[in-house]
């Protein structure tokens, strides 16, 4: 990662950060924008740039390529099992700082209306970086395997968003891993 990658990182984490604080303290709806630029010492062309609207505040994560990685590393198996383990490992990834933050992610989502709208286009979003991995950019793959990969990830996804509300309604207690492989288990059984 270059020099400049990294400060951009920083900074978006540093937006995010302090977005989240807020969201949280004061509460979503009557936080502005520039109350975070304020908060984060930067401009709020700073924020919109990183963020082009206050939804991405909180919904924004690079888990997605993160996810299409751990798709393809999975041993050969059948799609849903193939998924649900990526989905299950990437979890598993993150310090209890990392997973802290992402709580109070979660928790915003759930209470907001305005997030939980936004959180679908998040999974389509995750949908698509996991046909991508298995079928290839289009248009390589035929419709029939777009339709059944991309059925199957949405499946998955579904099950896996019932695990993180779970999840982030009993204040991140358990193994956030093995909910989301629960409720794998659930929808697709064994």
């Amino acid at each position: 990662m270059s020099l400049r990658d990294r400060q951009r990182a920083e900074t978006r984490l540093l937006v995010q950060t302090h977005a989240i604080r807020l969201f949280t303290d004061v509460g979503y709806d009557a936080t502005t924008v520039a109350d975070v630029a304020a908060a984060a010492g930067v401009s709020a062309m700073t924020v919109y740039r990183h963020f082009p609207t206050k939804e991405d505040l909180v919904l924004y994560d690079e888990y997605d390529p993160v996810t299409a990685s751990a798709v393809l590393e999975q041993p050969a198996a059948p799609l849903p099992l193939r998924i649900g383990r990526a989905l299950a490992s990437t979890a598993a990834l993150g310090t209890s700082q990392e997973k802290a933050f992402l709580l109070a992610r979660l928790r915003l989502m759930i209470s907001v209306p305005a997030l939980r709208a936004r959180h679908l286009d998040s999974q389509y979003a995750t949908a698509d970086a996991i046909v991508t991995a298995l079928c290839g950019p289009s248009p390589s793959p035929s419709p029939e395997e777009e339709f059944q990969v991309r059925a199957t990830a949405m499946a998955c996804l579904g099950a896996a968003h019932v695990a993180l509300v779970r999840w982030a309604e009993t204040d991140g207690e358990g193994d956030l891993a093995g909910l989301i492989r629960e409720a794998l288990r659930s929808v697709f059984g064994d």
